[in-house]
């Protein structure tokens, strides 16, 4: 007799990860707003200070391949493509690796706030590399397909340094210019830059192995 699972582990993880993904992002906006009206920021300048964090736009991307998986409009189709799930793995891997070693040194939060960074910082970026690993067909991403892993971050970069020029006002303290200066920010950029190119290739490099795995086991 052959024992299943109630439920599909890729069924699980969608739904898990999409409830605490939006779950995350609608608390962090809400306390983000609280502190921009007790600042006296007006709300597109709340909208645009929200939206230049890294954590929050690499978040709402995985709301929406989950969401991929859910709904069949061919508006999401780009979202169902291995190599841009294969680079959120990467960039979400980023993501907590880069919280959990440098930020969480420069501030202390707690009670919701602490939830919600948790949420979006350490749970998310779980339970994706899990629904990554374990819920999709491997052996599609090439390694010539490494610059287009590492293009959105770039695209990134630029827009918050063209930001920053325009609001004097920077989301990392890595990328403040005003306090570092362009050599150091570059600096701490190519340290980055670094960074996630070896987590592109560590995906890369598992999407193959597991795909040969489950050949062997055909």
């Amino acid at each position: 007799m052959t024992l299943r699972a109630p439920v599909k582990p890729r069924v699980l993880l969608t739904w898990l990860g999409l409830g605490f993904g939006m779950t995350g992002l609608i608390m962090q906006f809400i306390l983000s707003m609280q502190g921009a009206a007790t600042n006296g920021r007006d709300f597109l300048g709340f909208l645009g200070h929200f939206f230049a964090f890294y954590t929050i736009l690499t978040n709402i991307v995985l709301v929406l391949i989950y969401l991929s998986e859910i709904l069949p409009t061919p508006r999401l189709d780009l979202f169902r493509r291995p190599v841009t799930r294969g680079l959120m793995a990467a960039n979400i891997a980023l993501v907590g690796l880069y919280v959990y070693f440098v930020l969480r040194f420069l501030g202390s939060l707690d009670g919701v706030a602490l939830l919600a960074d948790n949420i979006l910082h350490y749970l998310c970026p779980t339970l994706y590399l899990l629904f990554w690993l374990i819920a999709q067909r491997h052996g599609q991403l090439r390694w010539t397909q490494l610059p287009i892993m590492l293009a959105p971050t770039l695209v990134y970069f630029l827009y918050i340094l063209a930001r920053g020029v325009w609001v004097q006002e920077y989301p990392y303290p890595v990328l403040n210019v005003v306090q570092l200066g362009y050599g150091q920010v570059l600096l701490n950029a190519l340290f980055m830059a670094a960074a996630l190119a070896l987590l592109c290739i560590a995906v890369i490099t598992a999407d193959k192995l597991i795909a040969r795995g489950a050949l062997r086991h055909e």
